[in-house]
């Protein structure tokens, strides 16, 4: 067993899942508007927080996590973990006095920005390497400190005079990493791993509060694991094969969930997350950098930042440097980028049967892209040519052996295939065709107004109408 750093190829499995890694790590470190004095900047990190033994008795906050999956090792397997977590470091602001020394202040203004002070998090990695072999019995236990340290850093204004300084304090934390393994029964060599991960600090509130803003700089902030085999698979957790259903039923999981990660199809690699993801999860390809704040939207984010005054501006920059760079994406960035994050639908399937060999390539409508943002792998969706040989006024689909266009009446019937709770409550009712439409993956899709909706021709005049896919829609006679 060995704490050292990884071999090349080990490296190299891991910085796959490293981008969704990233984004777990960082979820929810600065929130829009960006500024330190927002108020919902003034309670941090919100995921994966370890506070330190003595004070998480006093929380709902806990000390440790827990994970165990399934694995189907081959020969001489090792399993590699890398342990993953921010140690808050906390920034003083200081000024220049006119004796020539430093005095702390609540602010210190530049030209470009505004110093606040601010818990900055600095990133660290446990790395363990261990044969499967030795993960059974007691398994293996691998303490880690992180020392306390201090920073200085010298503030020049724009005539490189020094004006101030920050002073960055590190408190000294330590943990623990603990695996083990154990074959289950069967006619498959499965083993259960258990990894847990635990803040082992000595420390306590002075005296006795509760006080998390304390408990911070001791904490392991956002922590997760990343675990590899370097010969063999791991189960699904979210989808395991049948005969595994049992055991993976009988696994815990406290404060956090392991997914498999690496692209699809991939199952040597486990990302195990204090936020819950899906098998394989990906980083949006039309995403244009880190927000820091994935319960938003990028569109929304990117649009709102841009919009911010020149003064929040000039907060948002000295709050922190990740700050600072989303200020600048969202000044810097081009139309057609912004245009990107309009939205994208991957999730749309076949339901009128594979097109034929001559039938034109699908491209995504204006109407419904507009409302749906769907992008084509060669033609971009906002682009008015990736219209070319489709007419939504005039084209028609075959369902239930009717020929189904504009002007068609049909019977709704959702909940076959889809989950909106609000559709659930049109089923039954009659509707009208309004268009019909092509999406980028060759679905097919009916926009519709509703009978008997009072609305139904300003909805008509605004282009805004409801769409469903031809397996939950019948055909009804014209009146």
């Amino acid at each position: 067993m060995t704490t050292t750093a990884f071999a090349p190829a080990t490296e190299s499995r891991f910085a796959v899942a490293r981008q969704v890694a990233d984004a777990v790590l960082f979820e929810g470190y600065v929130l829009y508007p960006y500024r330190a004095s927002a108020a919902k900047n003034r309670l941090r990190w919100q995921f994966g927080v370890l506070v330190p033994p003595g004070w998480g008795a006093e929380c709902e906050e806990h000390d440790f996590q827990h994970t165990e999956c399934l694995m189907e090792p081959k020969g001489d397997a090792t399993l590699a973990v890398e342990v993953r977590f921010l140690h808050a470091q906390r920034r003083t602001v200081q000024q220049v006095r006119q004796d020539g020394g430093f005095e702390t202040v609540p602010e210190l203004p530049l030209e470009d920005r505004v110093l606040v002070p601010w818990d900055e998090g600095v990133e660290e990695r446990v790395e363990v390497l261990a044969g499967v072999e030795e993960l059974t019995g007691d398994g293996v236990t691998v303490p880690f400190t992180r020392p306390a340290r201090e920073e200085t850093e010298p503030v020049l204004d724009s005539a490189g005079r020094v004006v101030g300084r920050l002073i960055r304090r590190c408190e000294e934390i330590s943990g623990a990493v603990r695996l083990s393994a154990r074959e289950l029964g069967g006619p498959y060599r499965v083993m259960r791993l258990t990894a847990v991960v635990e803040n082992t600090s000595c420390w306590s509130q002075p005296d006795g509060t509760a006080d998390r803003d304390a408990a911070l700089p001791r904490s392991l902030v956002a922590a997760h694991l990343l675990m590899s085999l370097s010969a063999g698979s791991f189960l699904s957790m979210t989808d395991p094969p049948e005969w595994a259903k049992g055991a993976v039923a009988s696994c815990r999981n406290l404060h956090t969930w392991p997914v498999l990660a690496g692209e699809p199809g991939r199952t040597d690699l486990v990302l195990s997350s204090p936020i819950i993801l899906e098998d394989h999860p990906a980083i949006a390809p039309e995403s244009p950098g880190a927000l820091y704040d994935a319960t938003e939207i990028d569109e929304i984010l990117a649009l709102r930042t841009a919009a911010l005054t020149d003064e929040e501006k000039r907060e948002a920059r000295g709050t922190d440097e990740r700050a600072a760079a989303v200020i600048e994406l969202a000044d810097s960035m081009p139309p057609e980028v912004l245009e990107r994050l309009h939205g994208a639908v991957r999730a749309l399937r076949e339901v009128t049967g594979p097109e034929a060999p001559d039938a034109p390539p699908a491209t995504a409508p204006r109407g419904f892209a507009d409302e749906h943002g769907v992008q084509a792998p060669d033609t971009p969706w906002w682009d008015p040519a990736s219209d070319s040989g489709f007419d939504p006024a005039r084209d028609r689909i075959l369902v239930d052996g009717g020929s189904l266009g504009a002007g068609s009446r049909v019977l709704l019937r959702p909940g076959l295939r889809r989950s909106d709770a609000q559709d659930l409550f049109l089923h039954g009712r009659s509707a009208r065709v309004e268009a019909v439409l092509h999406d980028v993956d060759g679905a097919v899709h009916l926009a519709v107004t509703v009978e008997g909706d009072p609305g139904a021709d300003i909805r008509r005049e605004q282009g805004r109408f409801l769409y469903f896919q031809p397996d939950e829609v019948a055909p009804l006679e014209d009146a």
